[in-house]
């Protein structure tokens, strides 16, 4: 009697080694978090501190949370005298300094970029040196300036949102037009040899064609103008005297500050409230952003 062959089975499949990453991803990656998390400690505890009470704030041992969160230190913020004018004169000089730097560079940049004259390398070097000369060290003459140009210019003189406005634009422009001169270089002057084929004048092409593809580049350079003229106390210390309807929030922050005990509760609330427009800004442009930090335009 013949027997039938067993049914073969299959061998097992050879078990799947776990593969580990590349190590060197992996530093990195641990590295990228353990940045992250240190730079946004700060952000934490500011947040944090602004919705504790103000006995958690004066305790000798502090805690990463808080089992009582309150809006005292808002309410205070909230009920100082004029602080609705501060946050609205911030908005109008980072607003004024963000329009009018990106629009002068972006003609500047085109104007270093596509024509040639003379001198136009030195004047590349000149804005180069701009960008290494520290604030401080031009607050005193700026000063003197702003005080002269008052009495010429009505409107932009010690004292008033001009002298806020001006030095902004001043200090925003070297760094603009040297990021904007990349953008700029990279759009292939084929395209505007085809343009001026089809009819268009130098005015549309510069603003209907070229501007549109230089925006991210734009974008990026406004982010730090915001940032610098948004955050500025030195100047708005500086130039800001006797005007107090003028100040902005950085000077808000000084009516915390006593001799009798800074009141920390309130300097983190209005901080965080300070942190709030300049969040909106970034979400408003992120996508441009990422592309202006990326690259410009290829052929």
């Amino acid at each position: 009697m013949s027997h039938a062959p067993a049914p073969s089975v299959p061998a097992a499949a050879p078990r799947r080694a776990f593969r580990v990453r590349r190590p060197w991803r992996l530093a990195a990656e641990v590295t990228a978090l353990a940045v992250a998390v240190v730079v946004a400690f700060p952000l934490y505890w500011m947040v944090l501190s602004a919705f504790k009470p103000a006995g958690e704030i004066r305790s000798a041992h502090p805690r990463p949370w808080t089992s009582a969160p309150s809006l005292d230190s808002f309410r205070r913020v909230f009920e100082q005298h004029d602080f609705g004018r501060y946050f609205l004169n911030s908005l109008l000089v980072a607003g004024a300094v963000v329009i009018a730097s990106g629009i002068i560079a972006f003609l500047a940049a085109t104007a270093v970029t596509r024509f040639r004259f003379k001198f136009r390398t030195t004047l590349l070097v000149m804005f180069l040196v701009a960008q290494m000369v520290p604030i401080e060290a031009l607050t005193i003459p700026m000063f003197f300036l702003m005080r002269d140009l008052g009495d010429a210019v009505p409107g932009v003189g010690l004292n008033t949102l001009g002298s806020l406005i001006l030095p902004h634009i001043a200090f925003s422009l070297p760094f603009a037009i040297w990021m904007l001169r990349g953008f700029v270089k990279a759009v292939p002057e084929s395209l505007e040899e085809a343009a001026y084929l089809d009819g268009a004048s130098r005015s549309r092409f510069l603003w209907q064609i070229l501007f549109p593809l230089v925006l991210p580049g734009l974008v990026a350079t406004s982010v730090f103008s915001f940032i610098s003229a948004w955050n500025d106390f030195l100047f708005a210390k500086s130039f800001i005297i006797s005007a107090t309807e003028n100040s902005t929030l950085p000077m808000a922050l000084l009516v915390f500050f006593r001799d009798e005990g800074n009141d920390w509760g309130g300097i983190m609330a209005a901080s965080t409230i300070m942190t709030i427009p300049v969040l909106i800004f970034f979400v408003l442009v992120q996508r441009r952003l990422v592309s202006g930090l990326g690259g410009a335009v290829k052929d």
